[in-house]
C-alpha cells in the first residue's frame, strides 16, 4: 500500500502513525532504537506490506500491469489503491480527507526532527503538491506516476499507467475495495497484537 493506506490503517496514535510512515527507511532491527510506538507503527508497516504483497487480490491487479511495468506493478497498485481510498474516503472515516491530510501535514512538521533524512527532504514537496489530497483524482495519480517515473529515469514507464488506470477503472475499483475491507481486519489484529 501507498502513503495515504498506511497513514489511514494506523489508527489514531500519532506515534503509531509516523512509525507507519517512515518505515520504508528503517531497516533490519534499527526500529529498536525508536519509542515504543513508533517502532510498533513500524513493525505495522511491515505486516501490512507482508499481507499486501502476498494476496491473491492484489496479484491479479499486478497481473493486469505486469505485461507493460515488470516488477514495477506492484509498485503501481499501491499508488492506485490510493487512489481508490482517497476516492471513497467517506466510506472509511467521518473526518473529510482534506481535514484528514491537513492533520497529517501538521503532524510531520511537529515530528520533523524525527523523520529521516530521506523522508525530511520529501515532505515539503509532499506538502506543497498535497500529494495525498491529489490521489483523489485521475490527474492526480497521473502526476504522481509521472514523478515516480522520472525517479526512476524513465526505465518504468510508470506514467503511462494512468492509461490502465482508466481503461480497468472498474476492474481496479473492485479489487481494491474487496482487498482494503480484508486489509483493515488484518492491520486492527496486527495493532492488538504488537
Amino acid at each position: 500500500m501507498n502513503f495515504l493506506a498506511h497513514i489511514y490503517l494506523s489508527g489514531d496514535d500519532e506515534d503509531i502513525i509516523i512509525g507507519n510512515f517512515i518505515a520504508d527507511g528503517i531497516k533490519g532491527k534499527r526500529y529498536q532504537k525508536f519509542p515504543p510506538a513508533i517502532a510498533k507503527g513500524i513493525l505495522l508497516h511491515r505486516a501490512i506490506d507482508t499481507f499486501t504483497d502476498s494476496h491473491p487480490i492484489v496479484h491479479q491487479s499486478t497481473a493486469r500491469l505486469h505485461k507493460n511495468y515488470g516488477h514495477y506493478s506492484g509498485v503501481i497498485v499501491d499508488i492506485l489503491y490510493d487512489h481508490f481510498l482517497a476516492k471513497n474516503w467517506s466510506t472509511y472515516s467521518v473526518v473529510p480527507l482534506d481535514e484528514y491530510v491537513e492533520n497529517f501535514y501538521k503532524l510531520l512538521r511537529k515530528n520533523f526532527t524525527i523523520l529521516p533524512a530521506r523522508i525530511q527532504r520529501m515532505m515539503p514537496y509532499m506538502i506543497a503538491d498535497n500529494w495525498l489530497l491529489s490521489y483523489a483524482t485521475v490527474e492526480g495519480i497521473g502526476k504522481i506516476l509521472t514523478q515516480m517515473n522520472v525517479r526512476t529515469k524513465g526505465v518504468s514507464k510508470m506514467n503511462l499507467a494512468v492509461e490502465e488506470l482508466v481503461t480497468y477503472y472498474d476492474d481496479f475499483e473492485k479489487e481494491f475495495t474487496l482487498f482494503f475491507e480484508e486489509l483493515r481486519a488484518h492491520s486492527v489484529q496486527k495493532l492488538s497484537e504488537l
